[in-house]
Protein backbone atom coordinates (compact mmCIF):
# COMPACT_ATOMS: atom_id res chain seq x y z
CA UNK A 1 0.00 0.00 0.00
CA UNK A 2 1.22 3.49 -0.78
CA UNK A 3 3.06 5.35 1.97
CA UNK A 4 2.55 8.95 3.03
CA UNK A 5 5.01 11.34 4.78
CA UNK A 6 3.20 11.47 8.10
CA UNK A 7 -0.50 10.98 8.73
CA UNK A 8 -2.76 10.81 5.72
CA UNK A 9 -4.32 14.20 4.92
CA UNK A 10 -7.95 14.76 5.81
CA UNK A 11 -10.40 17.57 5.05
CA UNK A 12 -13.97 18.45 6.01
CA UNK A 13 -16.88 20.15 4.22
CA UNK A 14 -19.67 21.58 6.36
CA UNK A 15 -23.12 22.87 5.42
CA UNK A 16 -24.90 25.52 7.52
CA UNK A 17 -28.29 27.21 7.78
CA UNK A 18 -28.88 30.96 7.58
CA UNK A 19 -31.45 32.04 10.18
CA UNK A 20 -33.21 35.26 11.17
CA UNK A 21 -32.20 36.15 14.76
CA UNK A 22 -35.60 37.60 15.67
CA UNK A 23 -38.08 35.13 14.19
CA UNK A 24 -35.88 32.06 13.79
CA UNK A 25 -37.02 31.71 10.18
CA UNK A 26 -34.59 30.38 7.60
CA UNK A 27 -33.34 33.21 5.38
CA UNK A 28 -32.65 32.86 1.65
CA UNK A 29 -29.61 35.13 1.90
CA UNK A 30 -26.88 32.81 0.64
CA UNK A 31 -26.07 34.96 -2.43
CA UNK A 32 -25.36 37.98 -0.23
CA UNK A 33 -23.23 36.01 2.23
CA UNK A 34 -21.31 34.27 -0.55
CA UNK A 35 -20.62 37.57 -2.27
CA UNK A 36 -19.03 38.80 0.96
CA UNK A 37 -16.79 35.77 1.62
CA UNK A 38 -15.78 34.82 -1.92
CA UNK A 39 -14.04 31.45 -2.16
CA UNK A 40 -14.42 30.80 1.59
CA UNK A 41 -17.87 29.26 1.00
CA UNK A 42 -20.03 27.83 -1.76
CA UNK A 43 -23.70 27.71 -2.69
CA UNK A 44 -25.83 24.67 -1.97
CA UNK A 45 -29.15 23.38 -3.31
CA UNK A 46 -31.18 25.87 -1.27
CA UNK A 47 -30.61 29.59 -0.77
CA UNK A 48 -31.07 29.19 2.99
CA UNK A 49 -27.73 27.36 3.32
CA UNK A 50 -24.03 27.70 2.58
CA UNK A 51 -21.12 25.26 2.54
CA UNK A 52 -17.54 25.72 3.73
CA UNK A 53 -14.53 23.46 3.28
CA UNK A 54 -11.22 23.09 5.06
CA UNK A 55 -7.82 22.71 3.47
CA UNK A 56 -6.46 19.13 3.63
CA UNK A 57 -4.52 18.76 6.88
CA UNK A 58 -2.27 16.10 8.41
CA UNK A 59 -2.83 17.17 12.02
CA UNK A 60 -6.21 17.41 13.69
CA UNK A 61 -5.26 20.54 15.62
CA UNK A 62 -4.63 22.36 12.35
CA UNK A 63 -7.89 21.01 10.95
CA UNK A 64 -9.79 22.36 13.96
CA UNK A 65 -8.28 25.82 13.51
CA UNK A 66 -9.13 25.73 9.81
CA UNK A 67 -12.75 24.75 10.43
CA UNK A 68 -13.20 27.27 13.24
CA UNK A 69 -11.79 30.06 11.09
CA UNK A 70 -14.12 29.19 8.20
CA UNK A 71 -17.12 29.13 10.52
CA UNK A 72 -16.14 32.48 12.03
CA UNK A 73 -15.60 34.17 8.68
CA UNK A 74 -18.92 33.07 7.23
CA UNK A 75 -20.75 33.80 10.50
CA UNK A 76 -19.36 37.36 10.43
CA UNK A 77 -20.58 37.81 6.85
CA UNK A 78 -24.00 36.46 7.82
CA UNK A 79 -24.13 38.81 10.83
CA UNK A 80 -23.33 41.78 8.59
CA UNK A 81 -26.42 40.80 6.60
CA UNK A 82 -28.46 40.46 9.80
CA UNK A 83 -28.49 36.65 9.87
CA UNK A 84 -27.17 33.86 12.07
CA UNK A 85 -25.01 30.96 10.85
CA UNK A 86 -26.32 27.79 12.51
CA UNK A 87 -24.86 24.27 12.45
CA UNK A 88 -27.97 22.12 12.63
CA UNK A 89 -28.84 19.31 10.25
CA UNK A 90 -32.42 20.53 9.76
CA UNK A 91 -34.40 23.65 10.61
CA UNK A 92 -36.77 23.34 13.59
CA UNK A 93 -39.52 25.58 12.18
CA UNK A 94 -41.94 25.27 9.30
CA UNK A 95 -39.86 26.28 6.30
CA UNK A 96 -40.36 26.60 2.55
CA UNK A 97 -36.89 26.33 0.95
CA UNK A 98 -35.88 28.42 -2.06
CA UNK A 99 -33.89 26.60 -4.73
CA UNK A 100 -30.60 28.24 -5.68
CA UNK A 101 -30.41 29.79 -9.13
CA UNK A 102 -28.38 27.92 -11.69
CA UNK A 103 -29.06 25.43 -14.45
CA UNK A 104 -28.08 22.30 -12.54
CA UNK A 105 -30.07 23.06 -9.41
CA UNK A 106 -33.10 23.98 -11.50
CA UNK A 107 -32.82 20.69 -13.41
CA UNK A 108 -32.66 18.80 -10.10
CA UNK A 109 -35.79 20.58 -8.91
CA UNK A 110 -37.62 19.87 -12.16
CA UNK A 111 -36.70 16.18 -12.22
CA UNK A 112 -37.10 15.30 -8.56
CA UNK A 113 -39.96 17.64 -7.67
CA UNK A 114 -40.95 17.93 -4.04
CA UNK A 115 -38.11 15.62 -3.00
CA UNK A 116 -35.61 18.26 -4.15
CA UNK A 117 -37.63 21.29 -3.10
CA UNK A 118 -37.99 19.99 0.47
CA UNK A 119 -34.31 19.08 0.77
CA UNK A 120 -33.08 21.73 3.22
CA UNK A 121 -30.58 19.59 5.12
CA UNK A 122 -27.03 20.19 6.30
CA UNK A 123 -24.39 17.48 6.39
CA UNK A 124 -20.72 17.05 7.17
CA UNK A 125 -18.51 15.37 4.57
CA UNK A 126 -15.08 14.04 5.51
CA UNK A 127 -12.45 13.52 2.79
CA UNK A 128 -9.44 11.30 3.47
CA UNK A 129 -6.55 11.18 1.02
CA UNK A 130 -6.24 7.85 -0.83
CA UNK A 131 -4.74 8.58 -4.27
CA UNK A 132 -4.69 5.00 -5.61
CA UNK A 133 -8.22 4.20 -6.80
CA UNK A 134 -8.01 0.45 -6.12
CA UNK A 135 -6.90 1.22 -2.57
CA UNK A 136 -9.67 3.79 -2.30
CA UNK A 137 -12.31 1.20 -3.17
CA UNK A 138 -10.79 -1.16 -0.60
CA UNK A 139 -11.41 1.62 1.93
CA UNK A 140 -14.98 2.19 0.71
CA UNK A 141 -15.78 -1.52 1.05
CA UNK A 142 -14.40 -1.76 4.58
CA UNK A 143 -15.78 1.51 6.00
CA UNK A 144 -19.37 0.62 5.00
CA UNK A 145 -20.35 -1.21 8.24
CA UNK A 146 -19.00 1.60 10.43
CA UNK A 147 -20.74 4.49 8.66
CA UNK A 148 -23.90 4.24 10.83
CA UNK A 149 -21.78 4.65 13.97
CA UNK A 150 -20.38 7.89 12.54
CA UNK A 151 -23.95 9.03 11.86
CA UNK A 152 -24.95 8.25 15.44
CA UNK A 153 -22.08 10.29 16.88
CA UNK A 154 -22.94 13.28 14.67
CA UNK A 155 -26.76 13.19 15.04
CA UNK A 156 -27.93 16.81 15.09
CA UNK A 157 -31.35 17.06 13.43
CA UNK A 158 -34.29 16.03 15.63
CA UNK A 159 -36.82 18.52 14.22
CA UNK A 160 -38.62 18.78 10.87
CA UNK A 161 -41.21 21.35 9.79
CA UNK A 162 -42.05 22.46 13.29
CA UNK A 163 -42.29 19.10 15.06
CA UNK A 164 -39.99 16.65 16.81
CA UNK A 165 -39.52 13.94 14.18
CA UNK A 166 -38.73 11.23 16.73
CA UNK A 167 -35.24 10.78 15.29
CA UNK A 168 -31.86 12.02 16.46
CA UNK A 169 -30.96 12.52 12.78
CA UNK A 170 -34.03 13.15 10.69
CA UNK A 171 -31.71 14.71 8.10
CA UNK A 172 -30.48 11.19 7.37
CA UNK A 173 -34.04 10.00 6.72
CA UNK A 174 -34.79 12.97 4.45
CA UNK A 175 -31.51 12.44 2.60
CA UNK A 176 -32.36 8.77 2.01
CA UNK A 177 -35.18 9.91 -0.28
CA UNK A 178 -32.65 10.51 -3.05
CA UNK A 179 -32.66 7.40 -5.25
CA UNK A 180 -28.87 7.02 -5.15
CA UNK A 181 -28.35 7.72 -1.43
CA UNK A 182 -27.21 5.10 1.06
CA UNK A 183 -24.72 2.23 1.25
CA UNK A 184 -23.11 0.52 -1.70
CA UNK A 185 -22.56 -3.19 -2.21
CA UNK A 186 -19.02 -4.56 -1.97
CA UNK A 187 -17.33 -3.38 -5.18
CA UNK A 188 -13.86 -4.90 -4.92
CA UNK A 189 -11.68 -2.54 -6.93
CA UNK A 190 -11.75 0.52 -9.14
CA UNK A 191 -13.08 -1.45 -12.09
CA UNK A 192 -15.95 -2.76 -9.97
CA UNK A 193 -16.70 0.70 -8.65
CA UNK A 194 -16.65 2.22 -12.13
CA UNK A 195 -18.94 -0.49 -13.47
CA UNK A 196 -21.40 0.16 -10.64
CA UNK A 197 -21.34 3.90 -11.40
CA UNK A 198 -21.81 3.25 -15.11
CA UNK A 199 -24.85 1.05 -14.46
CA UNK A 200 -26.48 3.68 -12.27
CA UNK A 201 -25.79 6.52 -14.68
CA UNK A 202 -27.07 4.34 -17.50
CA UNK A 203 -30.53 4.34 -15.93
CA UNK A 204 -30.83 8.06 -16.67
CA UNK A 205 -32.15 8.75 -13.16
CA UNK A 206 -29.21 10.73 -11.70
CA UNK A 207 -28.34 13.86 -13.64
CA UNK A 208 -24.62 13.11 -13.41
CA UNK A 209 -21.96 11.43 -11.26
CA UNK A 210 -22.22 14.25 -8.72
CA UNK A 211 -25.66 12.92 -7.80
CA UNK A 212 -24.35 9.51 -6.76
CA UNK A 213 -24.94 10.19 -3.09
CA UNK A 214 -23.35 7.06 -1.62
CA UNK A 215 -22.65 7.09 2.13
CA UNK A 216 -19.01 6.42 1.26
CA UNK A 217 -17.75 7.15 -2.25
CA UNK A 218 -14.75 8.12 -4.33
CA UNK A 219 -14.73 11.89 -4.66
CA UNK A 220 -15.31 13.17 -8.18
CA UNK A 221 -13.16 16.25 -7.45
CA UNK A 222 -10.27 15.07 -5.28
CA UNK A 223 -8.06 11.96 -4.82
CA UNK A 224 -10.01 11.08 -1.71
CA UNK A 225 -12.53 8.75 -0.16
CA UNK A 226 -15.50 10.88 0.88
CA UNK A 227 -17.65 9.85 3.86
CA UNK A 228 -20.98 11.67 3.55
CA UNK A 229 -23.10 10.05 6.22
CA UNK A 230 -22.85 12.60 9.06
CA UNK A 231 -25.02 15.55 10.11
CA UNK A 232 -23.24 18.88 10.33
CA UNK A 233 -21.89 19.02 13.87
CA UNK A 234 -23.01 21.71 16.28
CA UNK A 235 -19.51 21.89 17.81
CA UNK A 236 -16.37 22.09 15.71
CA UNK A 237 -14.68 19.58 18.04
CA UNK A 238 -17.20 16.94 16.99
CA UNK A 239 -16.40 17.54 13.31
CA UNK A 240 -12.74 17.00 14.17
CA UNK A 241 -13.68 13.79 16.00
CA UNK A 242 -15.35 12.53 12.83
CA UNK A 243 -12.31 13.40 10.75
CA UNK A 244 -10.00 11.52 13.10
CA UNK A 245 -12.24 8.46 13.06
CA UNK A 246 -12.59 8.48 9.27
CA UNK A 247 -8.84 8.71 8.77
CA UNK A 248 -8.27 5.89 11.23
CA UNK A 249 -10.92 3.78 9.49
CA UNK A 250 -9.18 4.37 6.16
CA UNK A 251 -5.77 3.43 7.54
CA UNK A 252 -7.21 0.34 9.22
CA UNK A 253 -8.96 -0.67 6.01
CA UNK A 254 -5.76 -0.36 3.99
CA UNK A 255 -3.92 -2.46 6.53
CA UNK A 256 -6.59 -5.14 6.32
CA UNK A 257 -6.53 -5.07 2.53
CA UNK A 258 -2.74 -5.45 2.52
CA UNK A 259 -3.02 -8.40 4.92
CA UNK A 260 -5.71 -10.08 2.81
CA UNK A 261 -8.37 -9.79 5.50
CA UNK A 262 -11.79 -10.50 3.94
CA UNK A 263 -14.17 -7.59 3.42
CA UNK A 264 -17.03 -7.55 5.96
CA UNK A 265 -20.00 -9.32 4.44
CA UNK A 266 -22.84 -7.05 5.54
CA UNK A 267 -25.26 -6.46 2.68
CA UNK A 268 -27.03 -3.29 1.67
CA UNK A 269 -30.27 -4.30 3.41
CA UNK A 270 -28.51 -4.85 6.74
CA UNK A 271 -26.61 -1.59 6.42
CA UNK A 272 -29.85 0.30 5.77
CA UNK A 273 -31.28 -1.14 8.97
CA UNK A 274 -28.15 -0.11 10.87
CA UNK A 275 -28.42 3.41 9.42
CA UNK A 276 -32.10 3.63 10.43
CA UNK A 277 -31.21 2.60 13.99
CA UNK A 278 -28.41 5.15 14.15
CA UNK A 279 -30.66 7.91 12.84
CA UNK A 280 -33.38 6.96 15.30
CA UNK A 281 -31.31 6.70 18.48
CA UNK A 282 -28.12 8.65 17.89
CA UNK A 283 -25.39 7.89 20.41
CA UNK A 284 -27.73 7.58 23.38
CA UNK A 285 -29.71 4.45 22.60
CA UNK A 286 -29.14 1.24 20.68
CA UNK A 287 -27.00 0.65 17.59
CA UNK A 288 -26.44 -2.42 15.46
CA UNK A 289 -22.94 -3.75 16.00
CA UNK A 290 -20.85 -3.90 12.81
CA UNK A 291 -19.18 -6.98 14.24
CA UNK A 292 -22.26 -9.22 14.39
CA UNK A 293 -25.28 -7.13 13.36
CA UNK A 294 -26.93 -7.46 16.76
CA UNK A 295 -28.39 -4.55 18.76
CA UNK A 296 -26.07 -3.26 21.47
CA UNK A 297 -25.95 -0.15 23.67
CA UNK A 298 -24.54 2.73 21.63
CA UNK A 299 -21.64 3.25 24.03
CA UNK A 300 -20.60 -0.37 23.54
CA UNK A 301 -20.67 -0.04 19.75
CA UNK A 302 -18.66 3.19 19.89
CA UNK A 303 -16.17 1.26 22.02
CA UNK A 304 -16.01 -1.40 19.31
CA UNK A 305 -15.21 1.30 16.75
CA UNK A 306 -12.43 2.74 18.92
CA UNK A 307 -10.98 -0.73 19.42
CA UNK A 308 -11.18 -1.46 15.70
CA UNK A 309 -9.17 1.66 14.78
CA UNK A 310 -7.00 1.84 17.90
CA UNK A 311 -3.73 1.05 16.15
CA UNK A 312 -4.30 3.66 13.45
CA UNK A 313 -5.26 6.29 16.05
CA UNK A 314 -1.98 5.66 17.88
CA UNK A 315 0.07 5.73 14.68
CA UNK A 316 -1.53 9.04 13.65
CA UNK A 317 -1.05 10.63 17.07
CA UNK A 318 -4.83 11.02 17.39
CA UNK A 319 -5.70 8.52 20.11
CA UNK A 320 -6.02 10.90 23.06
CA UNK A 321 -8.02 13.51 21.13
CA UNK A 322 -10.38 11.02 19.48
CA UNK A 323 -11.04 8.97 22.61
CA UNK A 324 -11.70 12.14 24.60
CA UNK A 325 -13.99 13.44 21.85
CA UNK A 326 -16.01 10.25 21.72
CA UNK A 327 -16.29 10.17 25.51
CA UNK A 328 -17.53 13.77 25.48
CA UNK A 329 -20.31 12.96 23.01
CA UNK A 330 -21.38 9.93 25.02
CA UNK A 331 -21.40 11.93 28.27
CA UNK A 332 -23.10 15.19 27.17
CA UNK A 333 -25.10 13.77 24.29
CA UNK A 334 -25.21 14.61 20.62
CA UNK A 335 -26.29 17.84 18.99
CA UNK A 336 -29.80 16.37 18.78
CA UNK A 337 -29.88 15.87 22.56
CA UNK A 338 -28.71 19.45 23.05
CA UNK A 339 -31.32 20.82 20.62
CA UNK A 340 -34.17 19.06 22.39
CA UNK A 341 -33.09 20.20 25.85
CA UNK A 342 -32.49 23.76 24.74
CA UNK A 343 -35.71 24.10 22.76
CA UNK A 344 -37.69 22.86 25.77
CA UNK A 345 -36.04 25.50 27.96
CA UNK A 346 -35.80 28.48 25.59
CA UNK A 347 -38.11 27.84 22.63
CA UNK A 348 -37.02 27.50 19.00
CA UNK A 349 -35.68 31.05 18.58
CA UNK A 350 -33.70 30.80 21.81
CA UNK A 351 -32.37 27.43 20.76
CA UNK A 352 -31.25 28.74 17.36
CA UNK A 353 -29.58 31.78 18.92
CA UNK A 354 -27.63 29.55 21.30
CA UNK A 355 -26.82 27.12 18.49
CA UNK A 356 -25.35 29.99 16.49
CA UNK A 357 -23.07 30.83 19.42
CA UNK A 358 -21.90 27.20 19.69
CA UNK A 359 -21.37 27.10 15.93
CA UNK A 360 -18.80 29.89 16.27
CA UNK A 361 -16.96 28.47 19.29
CA UNK A 362 -13.39 27.55 18.34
Amino acid sequence: MSAAPGPRRVGVEEEFLLVDPDSGAARADAPLVLAAVGAAAEAELQRQQVETGSAPQRHLGELRRDLAAARARVAEAAAADGALLVATGTHPLVTEPTTTEGERYQRMSARFGLLAREQLTCGCHVHVEVPDRDEAVAVVDRIRPWAPVLLALSANSPFWQGVDAGYASYRARVWERWPTAGPTPVLGDAAGYDAHVERLLGTGVPLDAGMLYFDVRLSARYPTVEVRVADVCLRVQDAVLLAGLVRALADTALGEAAAGTPVPGAGVAELRLAAWRAARDGAGGVLLSPLDGHPRPAAEVVGQLLEHVGGALRDNGDEELVRAGAAAVLERGTGADWQRRTLDEHGPVGMLTRAAALTREP
